[in-house]
């Protein structure tokens, strides 16, 4: 299943006062320059060094931290509490008029590995294309959704306006198996993290055996490693 549409409805209105609060503040540009054309910028309302300015969704046996700016945002902070789960990195991602995110997929950014990315749109227009295996989701403003971004994914603005989106990244647990399953998502075992995964890789490239090479295609066939 690569995308479920929850029944959450978020409150545009409010969703769109805290997010002018954050207008204020400096967003940086995206850091997967290579993915990307035009402006793609982003700005954290939960990060790894509690930072603003830190947009890594990066892994870390340290807990992430609340920004200061999060702090100014109370609605948001009850849609955070909406579920219940770990949450690693939160941001606001914004993609401007005429930007584009390439054709790519996120290895390890998949429920099954233990980890699912949410995003809830504030501001959108039309024209914006967001395709996750070749299906073309159009999401409203205040609506919830779940998309499995190690399938290849791409996004267009072609729309006159910013598309703005708050993003949480979660991580799995018994509640949210019990959620996913609710909509038609039965919860495979967890793989292995894809930092694993890399090493295990490594280690059999070492034997130059055809049982170890065979073993190397299966795991990145498996976790969509190119």
């Amino acid at each position: 299943m690569a995308a479920i549409k929850f029944d959450n409805v978020y409150d545009v209105h409010k969703l769109e006062q805290e997010l002018q609060i954050a207008l204020n503040s400096d967003w940086v540009n995206h850091f997967n320059t290579k993915d990307y054309e035009g402006d793609w910028k982003s700005i954290s309302l939960r990060s790894a060094s509690g930072a603003t300015s830190d947009i890594f969704a990066n892994y870390t046996n340290e807990p992430f931290k609340d920004t200061p700016l999060l702090e100014e945002l109370p609605y948001i902070k009850t849609v955070l509490a909406d579920w219940k789960c770990e949450k690693e990195t939160v941001r606001f991602l914004a993609l401007y008029p005429g930007s584009e995110i390439k054709p790519h997929k996120d290895p390890g950014c998949s429920y099954a590995d233990g980890n699912f990315r949410i995003h809830i749109p504030i501001l959108t227009n039309s024209e914006v294309d967001f395709i996750v295996e070749n299906e073309n989701h159009r999401l409203q403003p205040g609506t919830c959704w779940y998309m499995d971004f190690s399938k290849e994914h791409s996004v267009k603005n072609r729309g006159e306006t910013v598309r703005i989106h708050l993003v949480i990244d979660c991580l799995r647990n018994e509640w949210s198996d019990q959620l996913f399953e609710k909509y038609g998502y039965k919860a495979p075992e967890k793989k292995m993290p894809i930092e694993q995964v890399l090493m295990v890789i490594a280690q059999l490239e070492t034997h130059q055996t055809e049982i170890a090479n065979n073993l190397i295609e299966k795991l990145k066939t498996e976790y969509g490693i190119s």
